[in-house]
């Protein structure tokens, strides 16, 4: 029985053993499960961590891309670019050309004219023997001449107005001249000053008032001045309309838009924007708080203009929606592509992709077209000649394939590199790219929209911001009036001079015709 017993008690020995060996199989079990969720978790936060890196590199790629952005190789303003930053270049490359007056150029100068007023002066001794020669004969003059500016003052112009008694008891009194209607007031030339001074020489009120009086000595008020502007921006409304019209007909449009600072912050943020459409010899402006599709089609201009529009490639003017809402009446004109702004974008591309030829190459293909289509004004051609128009273009589309090889699309991304985005933009859209090429009509950048608003961001630098919309719309009127009639060989000054004394100068604009490009 011990025997028996003994093997009972090692069988219960081995049992125990057995038991707290399941026990630590299933505790190591525990372990190894606990163990293998660690690691996924480890290699879940491992692929995150390498996700979020990898983002974290693109984001770092594009912080440095745009501190590398300037006025030279983007479409930023020079005033963006920030101190320590090398100067802006030319995008043209040099041409051993000297700077200044080439040799045989025609200078200008002073020229004599018929005097306005006379000063004789006689010489008192004679500069030999010292004799009087009061009552010596006359042996000539020598004439020099001062061009001086007037002392400007206000003249004061009385308009009496008389009565007559007729025989049949009735007083009439004689009509006032046209703007004559207070006891007293400010004529138009001192109106047109104003305007002057803030629309065309961009001065803020408050100091157009302070010169007004400092030069004439007329104390007017801002108030006054506020009401002058709405005046004429209320007169020029049928003006500004027949600009728009002859605009739509013209051949050549160019268009741009930019953003106004405007005050109080509430409107819209403080945010307006100014659009323009322009020839070189009429300029349109619309005001709107939209840079978008609603702002263009109010302005009335594009959505039936039917020629050639230069702009900088923004998306809005491929819309099929700009000319109506519902896409139903897409608009009918032809695109030409800033050549300025692709200049930029390819210098920007040769940055980000130093040693790489083909940016510089299809650059100075753009250029190179460019000058061509200069001299083939100039000699009175009508087109480039096809040698030189066949060559440069093969230059330009054997850098975009080169460009398109090494930059091939990435089909794990969406959105495409800036530098595949531009190449691909050279290649469909070829035609637009190269139309200065093959329409000696068009010039090879929007510098004619980008010209006529830049007055706009330089009176905002002056003034700070505009007050109201309202404002900014009465601004934006009077500029497009002063800005086409100028186009037109007529001054600011005599513009808004004859426009505020009643005399149309708009039958000068209308003489622009369709024709302005």
């Amino acid at each position: 029985m011990s025997e028996i017993a003994q093997l009972r008690a090692e069988l219960a020995e081995l049992r125990a053993g057995l038991a707290e060996a399941h026990e630590m199989i299933r505790d190591l079990r525990r372990v190894i499960v606990a163990k293998d969720e660690r690691i996924a978790l480890l290699e879940a936060e491992n692929t995150s961590l390498r996700e979020d890196n990898a983002q974290l590199r693109t984001r770092v790629a594009d912080l440095e891309q745009q501190l590398k952005m300037n006025s030279r190789n983007s479409s930023l303003p020079p005033s963006s670019d920030q101190m320590g930053r090398a100067k802006p270049k030319s995008l043209r490359e040099k041409t051993g050309r000297k700077p200044g007056k080439a040799a045989g150029e025609g200078g200008s100068a002073l020229a004599m004219t018929v005097p306005d007023v006379e000063h004789d002066w006689y010489p008192r001794a004679c500069r030999g023997c010292g004799a009087g020669l009061a009552g010596a004969a006359e042996a000539g003059l020598v004439r020099r001449q001062v061009h001086e500016l007037p002392e400007p003052a206000i003249v004061v112009t009385e308009h009496r107005m008389h009565k007559r008694r007729c025989a049949c008891g009735c007083v009439t009194v004689a009509a006032s001249p046209a703007g004559v209607d207070a006891p007293v007031s400010y004529g138009p030339a001192l109106r047109a000053f104003a305007v002057y001074l803030v629309v065309f020489q961009l001065l803020p009120v408050a100091r157009t008032a302070e010169l007004i009086s400092d030069l004439t000595g007329a104390t007017v008020s801002e108030g006054w001045i506020m009401n002058v502007l709405a005046e004429a921006h209320d007169g020029l409304a049928d003006v500004d309309a027949a600009i728009k019209t002859l605009i739509t007909l013209s051949y050549v449009v160019h268009a741009d838009e930019t953003s106004m600072k405007l005050s109080p912050l509430g409107v819209s943020g403080g945010k307006g924007w100014l659009h323009v459409a322009a020839t070189t010899t009429l300029t349109s402006y619309h005001v709107h708080l939209s840079r978008g599709l609603k702002a263009v089609r109010e302005h009335g201009v594009l959505p039936a203009f039917a020629g050639v529009l230069v702009h900088d490639g923004l998306s809005m003017y491929d819309s099929a929606r700009l000319a109506d809402p519902a896409g139903e009446r897409p608009p009918v004109f032809t695109h030409a592509l800033c050549g300025a702004h692709l200049a930029r974008e390819l210098v920007a591309a040769a940055e980000r992709h130093p040693g790489r030829n083909w940016p510089l190459q299809a650059k100075r293909a753009l250029y190179a077209l460019n000058d061509a289509a200069h001299e083939a004004r100039g000699q009175g051609r009508d087109h480039i000649p096809p040698e030189i128009l066949g060559e440069q273009v093969t230059l330009f589309r054997h850098a975009v394939r080169i460009g398109l090889a090494a930059h091939r699309r990435d089909h794990t991304r969406r959105e495409q590199s800036k530098t595949r985005n531009l190449l691909e933009r050279l290649r469909d859209r070829e035609a637009d790219v190269l139309r200065y090429a093959r329409d000696l009509a068009v010039p090879f950048t929007n510098n004619r929209a980008e010209g006529d608003l830049r007055m706009a961001k330089t009176k905002v630098k002056v003034s700070g911001a505009m007050r109201t919309l309202a404002g900014l719309k009465q601004f934006a009127r009077i500029r497009g009036y002063l800005s086409s009639a100028r186009k037109n060989g007529v001054t600011a000054w005599n513009a808004g001079s004859s426009k505020l004394s009643g005399v149309e100068v708009s039958a000068a604009l209308a003489g622009s015709g369709a024709a302005g490009a």
